[in-house]
């Protein structure tokens, strides 16, 4: 028998979190900034950047007077090329799985575009686990405005009680205690485990069996 669950209701964050997708967003900054006259960016200096949307991580290497050049290039570019090497980290799909047959109600809360967000989901079958995919685009809002929270927890039908945001970087604790959720992190994304603890958020875990196993289910791993 598994454990009561301690939430009713899961926000994921969508890459780092749930799923890599990060060589095909390295490689789309690699075609789109040396068309500016600018160099490539090595994948460290791309992974510092990502996190709040596209268009603010554009800004780390473009001047804001560019930003449409860029992401005129970028855009075609990445949806092009999007799904090339996309898979989800071990364990995601066992969680959401166990978590889906707990009678959870399960979305995703992405600074990723809305459309690239559900295609990636759809494309890794996550769909029939879902309750709903939200992205950048999809409101006037990103992380960490609490506003977006409210806007998916009501689309959800489900109050912010009893409800966590699953993450990987400081934008998902700021979301979180901005809008007064709970907080679990990975540290398979952008942030290392000490970023994230001096955020704030209440357990931090090394990948997402490890977070299973919290939640009475899934492999034994060790928890920081």
């Amino acid at each position: 028998m598994s454990a009561p669950l301690p939430f009713h209701t899961f926000l994921f964050d969508l890459d780092g979190t749930l799923l890599d997708q990060f060589d095909a967003i390295h490689q789309a900054y690699a075609h789109t900034l040396p068309q500016l006259g600018l160099p490539a960016p090595t994948p460290a200096q791309v992974r510092a950047a990502v996190g709040g949307g596209v268009r603010n991580a554009m800004l780390k290497f473009v001047a804001p007077n560019r930003i449409d050049e860029a992401l005129a290039i970028y855009m075609p570019y990445w949806n092009a090329t999007m799904l090339a090497g996309a898979h989800l980290f071990p364990g995601a799909r066992e969680l959401l799985a166990d978590l889906h047959a707990r009678g959870a109600k399960l979305a995703v809360l992405t600074n990723k575009a809305g459309h690239s967000s559900r295609e990636i989901c759809t494309h890794l079958d996550l769909d029939p686990l879902l309750d709903g995919v939200f992205g950048a685009d999809d409101t006037p809002w990103l992380k960490p405005d609490p506003a977006l929270v409210t806007h998916v927890l009501a689309r959800l039908e489900r109050p912010a009680a009893g409800t966590v945001l699953v993450g990987d970087s400081i934008f998902d604790v700021a979301a979180a205690a901005n809008a007064g959720l709970a907080c679990w992190c990975v540290t398979t994304g952008t942030h290392t485990a000490a970023q994230l603890h001096a955020a704030g958020p209440a357990r931090v875990f090394p990948d997402l069996p490890a977070l299973h196993a919290a939640l009475g289910a899934g492999p034994a791993s060790s928890i920081t």
